[in-house]
């Protein structure tokens, strides 16, 4: 394993194995294996794990820059001691890097307020198969210029290049927070309130539907809206007093509050560490389709009910397969986010890709023509 300590060695790395022709494996602490497609049998591996300073730090200007292979948790440690953050809540931040959290477009509850890694990375450094170290972007948070080469990083899980250092922009954390988990007897109440909040002037950081089987995991076995809430005093008041009035609400604060989003964030690893040979499917729909998807999942479920993303947790990755294909499949678009190796080396993990697909591939042709870069990774189409 290669494990290259500045962004120029990185460089050299990738260059030196691609003009052997050797397939080579870019990874972190490698904490999204079970994420994605399977990496095809590589001549070379090559760790980001040695690329790990912080490279600028403004927080005046509410801007950083640091290395692919920082740990996540030292981020968020970091910036904490300035009541600053970066709310993406990626799963498994424990354990994932800053590059392995971007080059898999991770997140969480809160990017129902604050986004996703598209909308907070706001410059990008990567190097290429062909030895260059490419920069877009910059430390500037209204810089647009070479924004789209950065967008193209996000989510490529290193089929395109290696990610070596990221700037992003960053938020204040909220001066007082407050979280919820109202109680429901179906899904369509709980959509209901979802609904009602949405159109309400209050603009929650995080709007979560937890199906009873999921929400039996915090103690309430009914359909649940987990709501978090910042700002002011009186305006984290306010959300209280509002929020009463649509059900069975129970306050969170402090370390509680913690705890809560802490699990909700984690469910995937916490599942997938409890289910061995498990799988989780994610459906991407439109909010009104939200709760029809949700039910559909014979297990436990959590979605982003303010954003339209679902996630549904099989204890048998072969159960994930039979709905994704079977009649109880709803709308959005699905594909099999983990799931066991060697299993998921002949499973359709992303039936549905779309007309997008060639143009990913075309992309890739431009980036990496010798098809070396983390082979399959992306659910085994690229």
């Amino acid at each position: 394993m290669h494990t290259p300590a500045t962004p120029e060695e990185l460089a050299e790395t990738l260059h030196r194995a691609a003009s052997q022709g050797r397939a080579i494996v870019v990874q972190g602490n490698a904490s999204r294996a079970l994420m994605g497609g399977p990496i095809d049998d590589a001549g070379e591996i090559v760790s980001t794990t040695a690329l790990r300073r912080v490279r600028e730090y403004e927080p005046h200007d509410l801007t950083i820059s640091v290395e692919a292979g920082l740990p996540w948790s030292d981020l968020t440690a970091l910036l904490a001691e300035n009541r600053q953050m970066i709310p993406l809540d990626p799963p498994g931040a424990v354990h994932a890097t800053v590059g392995g959290v971007i080059a898999s477009n991770s997140s969480g509850p809160r990017r129902r307020l604050y986004g996703t890694a598209r909308d907070l990375v706001i410059g990008m450094t990567f190097a290429t198969v062909e030895g260059k170290l490419v920069q877009s972007g910059g430390m500037v948070v209204k810089n647009v210029a070479g924004l789209d080469m950065a967008k193209l990083m996000i989510g490529s899980f290193g089929t395109l290049a290696a990610i070596a250092t990221v700037n992003f922009k960053l938020q204040p954390m909220p001066e007082s927070e407050r979280s919820f988990l109202i109680a429901f007897r179906g899904p369509a109440e709980a959509a209901a309130a979802r609904d009602r909040i949405l159109a309400s002037p209050l603009q929650p950081a995080a709007i979560d539907l937890l199906n009873p089987a999921a929400g039996h995991t915090v103690g309430n076995q009914a359909w649940l809206l987990a709501v978090r809430a910042g700002g002011n005093a009186a305006a984290v008041d306010r959300y209280e007093r509002e929020l009463a009035g649509l059900g069975d609400a129970t306050a969170f604060e402090g370390a509680l509050q913690q705890t809560l989003w802490g699990h909700i964030a984690d469910f995937t690893p916490w599942f997938l560490g409890a289910h061995p040979d498990g799988a989780v499917v994610r459906v991407s729909c439109t909010l009104k389709e939200l709760a029809a998807v949700v039910q559909s999942f014979p297990g436990p479920a959590v979605a982003r009910a303010g954003s339209g993303v679902a996630y549904g947790y099989f204890p048998r990755a072969e159960d994930a397969a039979s709905w994704l294909a079977g009649p109880g499949r709803q709308a959005g678009a699905a594909v099999i986010e983990y799931s066991p190796d060697p299993w998921k080396r002949t499973a359709e993990l992303w039936p549905s890709p779309g007309g997008d697909l060639e143009l990913m591939r075309r992309v890739k042709s431009l980036f990496d023509p010798a098809n070396l870069l983390n082979r399959g990774r992306l659910y085994r189409r690229i």
